[in-house]
C-alpha cells in the first residue's frame, strides 16, 4: 500500500520547464521580428529619401542608428541635413542643417510616429547667401497614418528664434513663446483631390527689423482650408502652386484673429493664384483700436519730418515727396505756422480716411471697423490704396 502511495505521488519534472521553454521560443521569435522590422525601416526610409529626391528635397544624416528594442523603433540621425535642389540641379536655392533628430514609433502602433528636434538649425538661401540660425527649447513633431498617406501631422516649437548671420553677429528677426501648425485630411476628402485643413497658433510672437508694430508681441490664430491638389505625393513647391493655379484651387482663410495689446484684427476669406502666380482675393476684416495704428505707424511723424519717397510711392504712387515739402513750406512763409499746423493734424485726417474705408462694427465688445482687404495680382489694397506688394510664388 505505501508503495503505491509513492509511486502514484509522483510526477515528470520535464513538466516544470514548459512554460520558461515557451517564453524562451517567444522571446527568440518576438527578437528576431523586432530586428527584421528595423531592417524593414532603414529599407523604408530610404525608399522614402529616394523619393523625395527626385521632387528636389535631399535628405541626408551623417550617422544614423536604430535602437529601442524591445516596444520601440528609435531612429537617431545626427548631423541632419536638407537641400532643397532646382530642377535643372544647376542651383541649391535652400539648405538646412540640424544637430540630431530623433524619429520613434511603437511596435504595437507603427501608424504613429513622433520626431523631436535638436537645436540649433541653419538655413541657407542659396540666392541671396543669406543665413538664419534658429533656436529653440524643445522641438517635436508627430505624423499618423503612415506608411500611406498620412491623415493628419503637427509640429510644435517652444521658445523658437530666427537669427540671420551678418559676418559673426546675429541679427534678432523673429521669436515667440510657441509656434504650433496642425494639419489633416478633410472628411470625406478623396486621394485624387485631396482637401488639407491647417491650424497655425503663434504665441507671444514678435517680428524685428521691419516695423516697431511688429516688433511688439502678439497672439495669432489661424484656421484655412487648401484646395486643387492633385495628390500629396512629394512635389516641387512651384509645381504644386502651379497645379493649384489650373486647377482653380484657393486657401480659403476660415478664421484668422491676431491681438495686439487693445488692438484686435479677425479675418477670414478666399485667396487664389492669378496666372503670374500672385496672391488673388480678398479677406473681410474687422479690427479695433485702429486710432492706435495709425500713429504707431509713424505717419504723423514722416508729416512733420518730411515723407520718404519711398512711401509716397507705396501709398499715393506719382506724388514726389520733394513738393510735398516744399507744399509746407509755402504754406509756412504765405501764413507763419499754418504748414506745422496742417502736419500735426494729418493724421487725424488719415485716420479719418482709413475709418471712412468700411463700416461700423463691434468686435468682442468693443468699437470697431470691418472692410475687405484685397489682394490683386499680388498688391495688397486697403479700399482704393496699395499697401503692399507680394512676390510671386512661381
Amino acid at each position: 500500500m505505501s508503495d503505491m502511495t509513492v509511486a502514484t505521488g509522483r510526477r515528470p519534472r520535464w513538466g516544470l520547464f514548459i512554460a520558461p521553454i515557451i517564453l524562451l521560443i517567444l522571446a527568440v521569435a518576438w527578437s528576431c521580428f523586432w530586428f527584421y522590422a528595423a531592417s524593414q525601416a532603414e529599407i523604408a526610409a530610404d525608399a522614402w529619401r529616394a523619393q523625395e529626391a527626385k521632387s528636389g528635397r535631399i535628405y541626408d544624416c551623417a550617422k544614423r542608428s536604430i535602437a529601442g528594442f524591445p516596444f520601440r523603433f528609435e531612429v537617431q540621425c545626427s548631423g541632419a541635413s536638407v537641400a532643397l535642389v532646382s530642377q535643372n540641379a544647376s542651383k541649391t536655392p535652400f539648405t538646412a542643417k540640424l544637430d540630431n533628430i530623433l524619429v520613434v514609433a511603437q511596435v504595437y502602433d507603427p501608424k504613429r510616429v513622433i520626431a523631436e528636434f535638436s537645436a540649433p538649425a541653419t538655413l541657407t538661401d542659396g540666392v541671396t547667401q543669406n543665413t538664419f540660425v534658429v533656436n529653440w527649447s524643445k522641438g517635436r513633431s508627430s505624423v499618423f497614418g503612415l506608411p500611406a498617406v498620412p491623415d493628419r501631422a503637427s509640429i510644435v516649437f517652444d521658445d523658437p528664434v530666427i537669427n540671420r548671420l551678418d559676418g559673426s553677429v546675429q541679427v534678432p528677426l523673429a521669436r515667440a513663446k510657441q509656434v504650433e501648425l496642425h494639419g489633416r485630411l478633410a472628411d470625406g476628402s478623396r486621394s485624387d483631390h485631396p482637401v488639407i485643413e491647417t491650424v497655425l497658433h503663434v504665441a507671444q510672437g514678435s517680428i524685428q527689423g521691419v516695423h516697431p508694430l511688429l516688433a511688439e508681441p502678439f497672439e495669432a490664430d489661424t484656421r484655412a482650408k487648401i484646395t486643387g491638389l492633385s495628390d500629396l505625393t512629394p512635389k516641387p513647391w512651384p509645381q504644386r502652386f502651379r497645379e493649384i493655379q489650373a486647377a482653380g484651387g484657393h486657401i480659403e482663410i476660415v478664421q484668422s484673429r491676431v491681438q495686439q495689446g487693445e488692438m484686435i484684427a479677425v479675418a477670414a476669406g478666399t485667396l487664389g493664384l492669378s496666372a503670374n502666380g500672385r496672391l488673388d482675393g480678398e479677406l473681410q476684416m474687422t479690427v479695433t483700436g485702429l486710432e492706435r495704428v495709425i500713429p504707431a505707424l509713424g505717419i504723423d511723424k514722416m508729416l512733420e519730418e518730411g515723407v520718404p519717397q519711398a512711401t509716397l510711392d507705396r501709398v499715393a504712387p506719382g506724388v514726389k515727396s520733394q513738393d510735398l515739402n516744399n507744399l509746407f513750406g509755402a504754406l509756412d512763409r504765405a501764413v507763419p505756422g499754418l504748414g506745422k499746423v496742417i502736419k500735426q493734424n494729418a493724421n487725424a485726417g488719415v485716420a479719418a480716411g482709413i475709418n471712412s474705408i468700411g463700416t461700423e462694427s463691434t468686435l468682442e465688445g468693443k468699437k470697431a471697423r470691418s472692410f475687405p482687404l484685397k489682394f490683386v495680382d499680388g498688391a495688397v489694397l486697403l479700399g482704393p490704396v496699395k499697401v503692399g506688394q507680394i512676390p510671386p510664388l512661381y
